[in-house]
């Protein structure tokens, strides 16, 4: 968890004074990691730090810092004795009032929860040491927040059915960066998820070399021999994790086709079909909930290799 600059500054932007309710750190059970943040402004809000009654409370709180104008705040809630959840944990709170002029300039981003003073050597190590997607510290009266991680890379090929499917699931999934390929503009949705980089490409296979080797391949096309060109590309690429949509029929004959153009019974074994959860169903949403499920559990490792279908 990590400071979003991005999505603060929008939120600004869009609605003027906002909220930031974080949560700086927990002690036991707890609904949500520290690092959780929510927004929350005069008509609405996004997030969530999870809870039910926490989160209420959170809102409410905020909503009377935005009315009083009041610029910061910190409390420690024993889930149990003060709000009658069954976690039995406590989480500390930081509630934070925004304007464009307070928007950190850099990241990490370190400051005072009370009135301003001299920042402690302490404070100044953290920042110093603090690696992108740490959880945030509490420091000497200061709270100190690390730049967001680096985003994962997820390429998707294809915009049909189960492309659409997959890329509405991924894309609300926080620290991914999703690139979406397929061959004409009107292959697409008309309306494209927010974040996802769409890409329309007569030959497709040619932008596999601008894909980052750590990248996650889903490749879902209309054609087999498109399909057949891409894992051949991804392959000499090198990827994170590749999964290729299809029965194991079609799988065999892949193997066989990738084998005569010259990979390695190995390398070929590292491209995961079919994808998803057979147990699910053949409906591209029930496809798309196995293969995110796989992806969240660390790619395509956990893809299934259920040869029945």
């Amino acid at each position: 968890m990590s400071f979003e600059r991005e999505a603060l500054a929008a939120a600004v932007a869009a609605h003027g004074p906002v909220v930031r309710v974080l949560v700086a750190a927990t002690a036991g059970s707890a609904p949500r990691d520290a690092g959780t943040a929510m927004l929350v402004w005069a008509g609405g809000q996004s997030g969530t730090i999870g809870g039910g009654a926490l989160e209420h409370e959170a809102v409410t709180a905020a909503r009377d810092m935005l009315a009083a104008g009041r610029r910061a705040a910190q409390r420690r809630l024993p889930l149990g004795p003060a709000l009658k959840q069954c976690c039995g944990g406590a989480v500390t709170l930081v509630w934070e009032r925004f304007e464009e002029a307070s928007l950190p300039d850099a990241l990490p981003f370190a400051r005072p929860l009370g009135p301003a003073g001299a920042q402690p050597g302490a404070v100044a190590a953290k920042a110093r040491a603090m690696r992108p997607g740490a959880a945030p510290a509490l420091v000497e009266g200061w709270l100190v927040e690390a730049a967001p991680p680096l985003r994962r890379p997820l390429w998707v090929w294809g915009a049909g059915h189960v492309g659409r499917a997959i890329v509405s699931v991924m894309a609300p999934m926080p620290g991914l960066s999703i690139t979406w390929i397929d061959l004409a503009p009107d292959c697409f949705p008309d309306s494209v998820p927010e974040g996802v980089t769409a890409i329309p490409a007569a030959a497709p296979a040619a932008l596999m070399p601008r894909a980052p080797r750590d990248a996650d391949h889903l490749i879902l096309t209309r054609s087999h021999d498109l399909d057949l060109e891409l894992c051949h590309a991804a392959l000499g690429r090198g990827f994170a994790s590749c999964g290729l949509i299809g029965s194991a029929t079609k799988w065999a004959r892949f193997r066989s086709r990738l084998s005569a153009l010259g990979h390695s019974s190995a390398s070929i074994s590292c491209i995961a079909c079919p994808i998803g959860d057979t147990t699910l169903g053949r409906d591209p949403q029930a496809i798309a909930v196995g293969v995110a499920a796989a992806l969240l559990r660390g790619g395509n490792e956990r893809m299934t290799r259920d040869r029945a279908g």
